[in-house]
């Protein structure tokens, strides 16, 4: 059994100049929410809490995880990771009910999840992918997301020259400018470049299928999100048997239930769970077996830091499949300085870390700029 003795939460903020543009929203800075378990030998795991949105989300996830979740699980000793998080997620059924909180929750359990998970494989001296019983990986295909509707092919030529070769644009900024955003990122990489795009839930059900249409020339990979998550499975159903382009979605699918209900009946071509806004590892690892079993094809959703980047290569490798890791193509410093650590892009794949757990730890001293206090 492990004793775990410390679980802390740490908050940092870069600013940036060019804002991140979503259908929905805006990030005007670049949080990152990072947590750090500790064992009574003083090793350690890490792990990251999506923090995103809104734009107190990373102060208030980290108070929840000091004042609410920590309490609960340090000072034990747990024999497994899943022991925690479920006693966590057990524990907090009510909480997140009566606070109206059940994502903010979630995602304070994941980031926990995938610490314990990194302290377990670090202990073993097995990279993380490997202790959740992955086969032996050298490297994991990549694609530069995030790519926004203003140039999107000067971005996405500034991401090809540093080895990537699949691209996922932003949509859902009106007809035109969504159709020439997409034939200007055709024209330019040509007919056998993947790329693929996403709406962030911006359409209803009819407006979808219309873009759909109107995208179908430009033969797009996917088409992420283009309703919201939580539209009845039954029109999920009918968008999927008249889309010309095939549907992509899971990152705002919360609970096993849910998800089993996404593998089976929504249609789906690319499930995408994201491993710090639910389930972590623990959770996260079943789902995404399920969805390879159901001819699925698995791919990690991230849009954040360098810990939960690194957390989503550790649980694709360890799935395999078709898959291809989210890399988000905007600055990021708080991705750059952790990705680094794993070297470049070849032909659009990246390293596998090697080390024990994640492979990685934060660059605690260069990032401490970016700090901030809760």
């Amino acid at each position: 059994m492990t004793l775990l003795a410390k679980i802390e939460p740490f908050v940092y903020r870069v600013p940036v100049e060019t804002s991140v543009i979503t259908s929905f929203g805006v990030m005007r800075d670049r949080p990152a929410l990072f947590v750090r378990a500790l064992d009574g030998d003083c090793a350690e795991g890490w792990g990251e809490v999506w923090c995103n949105f809104p734009s107190v989300g990373a102060e208030h996830r980290a108070r929840l995880i000091a004042e609410t979740l920590a309490p609960m699980v340090v000072g034990k000793d747990w024999d497994r990771p899943a022991d925690v998080y479920c006693h966590l997620t057990a524990r907090t059924e009510v909480l997140a009910i009566q606070s109206g909180e059940p994502g903010p929750v979630a995602q304070a359990i994941a980031g926990i999840d995938q610490a314990l998970w990194d302290l377990f494989a670090r202990r073993a001296g097995m990279p993380l992918y490997r202790y959740l019983g992955g086969a032996q990986a050298e490297t994991v295909p990549a694609y530069a997301s995030g790519i926004n509707a203003d140039e999107p092919e000067k971005l996405a030529f500034r991401k090809h020259e540093e080895g990537y070769r699949r691209f996922k644009l932003k949509v859902g900024f009106g007809h035109d400018r969504d159709v020439r955003n997409l034939r200007a990122l055709r024209e330019a990489f040509g007919a056998e470049t993947p790329i693929m795009i996403d709406a962030n839930q911006a359409w209803n059900v009819e407006t979808a299928i219309e873009m759909a249409k109107a995208c179908a020339a430009f033969a797009p990979a996917w088409l992420e999100e283009p309703v919201r998550a939580d539209v009845p499975i039954k029109q999920w159903g009918e968008l999927s048997r008249r889309s010309p382009i095939p549907l992509a979605a899971g990152e705002n699918i919360r609970g096993a239930a849910e998800f089993d209900q996404a593998i089976t009946s929504m249609g789906l071509r690319y499930l995408q769970p994201d491993i710090g806004k639910w389930g972590g590892f623990t959770a996260g690892l079943p789902v995404c077996r399920k969805a390879l079993a159901s001819g699925l094809v698995y791919c990690p959703h991230w849009l954040g830091g360098g810990i939960g980047l690194v957390a989503s290569l550790h649980l694709l490798a360890a799935v395999g499949g078709e898959g291809a890791l989210e890399i988000d193509a905007n600055p990021n410093p708080l991705r750059e300085i952790h990705l680094g650590q794993l070297g470049k892009l070849r032909d659009g794949r990246i390293a596998v870390p090697a080390g024990p757990g994640l492979g990685v730890l934060p660059a605690m001293e260069e990032i401490a700029r970016y700090r901030v206090t809760i």
